[in-house]
């Protein structure tokens, strides 16, 4: 038996992962850190510790003094705060005899900022929407000019370390565009773009190096409380479904190789559809898994399990299909304080009475 540290303990994204690896049948033993009491309290981890925020200065300090007590088998973050900063001590954490499974900084380091992603995939030939780095009021008159659709609508976002949608704007007036920066104090962050649709698809896969472990895709059919939020996006699935196409996959790959040409770790590829219905890369979530990883568990396809078996006990899977194992059509059905359900569209429609 072995021993894992999982970081962000409490929130949706970490626990998915221990929920995930507590189904696995070599019982490894899961401990825990968080910066959120609130949430730590209620992880699955068998024992938690506080922590600072990853930016502070007294973080590395407390993470090392965890590794040198608990002395687990592997660390693995799950936000990317946290990874881009754990990446920059990777050596120090791994002289505590700590294993990592991620990419090399540089690529973290790149996908972390969503502008360099989009010059790595417009310099490798990726088909992606147009994005402009909005520097001064001059660079987002050029990106109404430039970007705007029919309605003259573009999509603002933030484009350094953060998840959610951060930032996230699609507007056609440019004084609000303007004060939306300011109140961000964006000038130099913020990224506009050509507006796409709203339906997106997620291509999460498990790399060694250079070699595809598994690949496994889904779309989004909405966000939970997308209704509360002026661009629609939380971050947070609220119904998720698994899927299978060729371009997808495609797309997906080239974009990852765009950026590393020898993948090791964990790269999800979040790509949104344009008018023509072609799947436009918008970001790689680099050495994370996503918030509904259980989706995939609950379905048949422990992909925690895959990741820490490679690293921990040098255990590749035996899978039919590496590329979309699952079949398609399951849904994840997601809400607050209400356990997820795993069910077919068939399943749900004869959920109800009819009256």
């Amino acid at each position: 038996m072995k021993k894992i540290l999982i970081a962000g303990c409490g929130g949706a994204p970490s626990e998915g992962v221990i929920n995930s690896l507590l189904q696995c049948n070599k019982r490894d033993e899961i401990i825990g850190m968080g910066s959120e009491p609130t949430d730590l309290v209620l992880s699955s981890a068998k024992r938690k510790y506080v922590v600072p925020y990853a930016d502070s200065p007294d973080y590395e300090k407390e993470l090392l003094n965890i590794l040198d007590k608990e002395k687990p088998d592997l660390v693995h973050f799950q936000n990317d705060l946290e990874i881009f900063e754990a990446s920059k001590i990777r050596k120090k954490i791994l002289a505590t005899g700590t294993k990592l499974f991620m990419p090399r900084h540089d690529v973290i380091e790149t996908c972390v900022d969503k502008f360099k992603s989009y010059l790595k995939w417009q310099n490798a030939g990726v088909k992606v929407t147009k994005n402009i780095l909005i520097n001064d009021p001059d660079d987002l008159k050029r990106a109404f000019s430039d970007l705007g659709n029919k309605d003259g609508k573009i999509w603002l976002r933030v484009s350094s370390i953060g998840a959610g949608g951060k930032g996230s704007l699609p507007t056609n007036d440019i004084q609000f565009a303007k004060g939306w920066i300011e109140r961000f104090n964006g000038w130099g962050d913020f990224i506009a773009a050509g507006l796409l649709s709203s339906d997106t698809v997620t291509f999460l896969t498990i790399w060694y190096e250079g070699e595809l472990i598994v690949a496994q895709t889904r779309i989004r059919k909405g966000w939970v409380h997308g209704s509360r939020t002026l661009s629609g996006v939380t971050g947070v699935t609220k119904v998720g479904q698994t899927y299978s196409n060729e371009i997808v996959t495609k797309v997906a790959i080239d974009s990852i190789l765009a950026i590393d040409e020898k993948p090791h770790g964990i790269y999800g590829v979040d790509m949104t559809y344009d008018d023509v219905g072609f799947p436009n890369p918008t970001e790689i979530n680099i050495s994370r898994f996503f918030t509904t990883i259980l989706f995939f568990t609950e379905a048949g396809l422990n992909m925690p399990e895959i990741f820490k078996d490679i690293i921990l006990y040098n255990e590749f899977p035996a899978l039919d299909k590496k590329i979309n194992p699952l079949p398609d059509g399951l849904l994840w059905l997601r809400g607050m304080d209400t356990k997820p359900r795993l069910m077919t569209e068939s399943e749900l429609k004869h959920n109800f009475i009819k009256l």
